[in-house]
């Protein structure tokens, strides 16, 4: 067994299914993390994937279909592992709208859990296009994150034109006022590791609130975190030129959050991890 899988479809790609999409970039996506075999919020990125390509396609696999492909992926694949799954129409890009299905691409490699942090963010104006869709193509995430690293910062949180804080480059931010947890209400790609905290703090009775979250508001709170597929929080202590107090607590509750989500597989949602570790 080895540590990557490229799979179409549910199997096997080759060098002619890929040579088309090298440098495709209408498609989009999501990403998870695989562990003992099995995967948190199966239903969210269910759901993201279904919206995204009834939007960007005007149609979208089957459900049933998604779940096989993701499971023979994650079966080829050793237990722990990084997955993205990619939903492109074979009609390309540059085209108008086609008759084909959407299909889909998964990829699977070594498992990633984020940079400890705690993290320096740059401020950046900047709205990506259609924020609600995990879409390829992004060019600038990765440019202003590199213009960060080059200004002695980690990484890079947007504001839009409002002057509103938004997200990071891959990451949402989540904000911590001494009692319960503050969301940025912007124009933004809702994560999936971010719908799981929210509706497990939810179960744990942990105040929630969504509000306008601008530079000027960061000293009245008392901790931020940034979370994605990798992780539910790695600690923030300065965006732009605020520093931020360290919020362990903040930090400790998200990750206790995010475990209290029952993982599963794709072949069924009742799948244990037992069953799972008895797959091959």
């Amino acid at each position: 067994m080895t540590g990557y899988v490229v799979h179409r479809n549910g199997r096997d790609a080759g060098t002619g299914d890929l040579a088309p999409l090298a440098f495709a970039g209408y498609a989009h996506f999501t990403a998870m993390q695989v562990r003992g075999g099995l995967v948190r919020g199966l239903d969210l990125h269910l759901e993201r994937l279904r919206a995204a390509s009834a939007e960007l396609f005007g149609r979208a696999p089957d459900d049933a279909a998604v779940r096989s492909w993701l499971a023979a992926a994650i079966d080829a694949s050793p237990d722990d592992a990084s997955l993205t799954a990619t939903v492109y129409s074979p009609d390309g890009e540059f085209t108008g709208p086609g008759t084909a299905e959407p299909e889909m691409l998964v990829r699977t490699g070594p498992p990633a859990d984020g940079p400890a942090g705690p993290l320096a963010l740059a401020v950046v104006a900047h709205e990506r296009v259609l924020p609600h869709l995990k879409h390829v193509g992004e060019v600038a995430k990765t440019y202003f994150l590199r213009q960060a690293v080059a200004g002695g910062f980690d990484d890079a949180a947007f504001t839009d034109r409002r002057g509103r804080l938004s997200e990071a480059t891959i990451w949402n931010l989540a904000f911590w006022d001494g009692d319960g947890v503050v969301w940025p209400r912007a124009e933004m790609l809702g994560g999936t590791t971010m719908g799981i905290v929210r509706r497990q703090l939810d179960r744990l009775g942990v105040p929630q609130r969504t509000e306008e979250v601008t530079v000027d508001d960061l000293p009245s709170l008392a901790g931020a975190v940034v979370m994605n597929s990798w992780t539910p929080g790695v600690p923030v202590h300065r965006v732009g030129p605020v520093e931020l107090p360290a919020a362990p607590a903040f930090v400790d509750l998200l990750h206790r959050a995010y475990g209290a989500e029952t993982p599963t597989h794709p072949a069924g949602a009742g799948r244990t991890a037992a069953e799972s570790a008895g797959r091959r």
